[in-house]
């Protein structure tokens, strides 16, 4: 039957199903769940992932991701950074946000969950490489571009997991790519044809709206609209619109993994 369609059709029909089917799926899952509807029925509360700063001297840098609030949450996680120096009182904790100054120093717990969902670990570095790298992403975070009342934008970015995708950019040591359904993560104003976020492949990549990556750590990927599908090729998944990864759990990256 394929055959005997146009290549246009069966174009369309392979983009539809590759990109569009997923996010009805996922869609049919929230609606029929009963994640929280808005912020106010939210838990935000910390989840108890991460100890008390003074509880162990050494320093460290997590890389937290959660599923987006409300209607979000069908397409798109929000991803956030905290870290600790050696012998230090308190954890750090810096998010993007939509409303106001776009940087926020604090505002949540550290480990907190995110509209009600238990957040995931995408990196955990400790002791003296985690030093050496808190210094480049306090930089990373005040170099920040979008950093001003209105730079927000949800779509194609930036956005919060822009701002968490410039400080990879900063430590490529880390080695750990957002997961594909962080709405945001690929955006680049105007046009780039260079490395990928890890330096570990190469990307083109047009204002964050169609973009192309292969990399060691980023695997294959194709964005359309925003929309991510591909494959991950260290730890073998589907990358799929709103569900993300789907195949083997990728462990919690460290600094210098190879």
């Amino acid at each position: 039957m394929l055959r005997s369609m146009p290549r246009r059709t069966v174009l369309m029909l392979t983009v539809f199903v590759i990109f569009f089917v997923p996010l009805f799926v996922r869609a049919a899952f929230f609606f029929a769940g009963d994640a929280p509807r808005s912020w106010r029925d939210a838990d935000w509360s910390s989840t108890g992932m991460l100890q008390p700063a003074t509880a162990d001297s050494a320093a460290r840098v997590v890389v937290f991701t959660g599923t987006a609030g409300a209607w979000k949450g069908v397409f798109a996680v929000h991803s956030w950074i905290v870290f600790k120096r050696e012998n230090a009182a308190r954890w750090t904790r810096y998010d993007v946000v939509g409303w106001g100054n776009p940087v926020r120093t604090n505002n949540w717990p550290v480990d907190g969950r995110w509209y009600g969902s238990v957040p995931q670990i995408l990196a955990d570095v400790s002791g003296p490489e985690a030093e050496r790298l808190i210094p480049r992403i306090e930089a990373a975070v005040n170099e920040y571009r979008y950093a001003q009342d209105g730079d927000y934008s949800i779509w194609p970015g930036p956005n919060s997991n822009s701002f968490v995708a410039a400080i990879l950019r900063a430590v490529p040591e880390l080695r750990v790519a957002l997961p594909p359904n962080a709405i945001g993560r690929d955006y680049r104003p105007g046009f780039y044809a260079g490395l990928t976020d890890s330096r570990t492949g190469l990307e083109l990549n047009a204002n964050g709206v169609v973009s192309l990556k292969l990399g060691w750590v980023e695997g294959v990927e194709i964005n359309l609209l925003g929309l991510v599908a591909g494959l991950d090729l260290r730890h073998p998944a589907l990358k799929l619109p709103g569900f993300g990864r789907i195949g083997l759990t990728a462990p919690v990256a460290a600094a210098l993994a190879q």
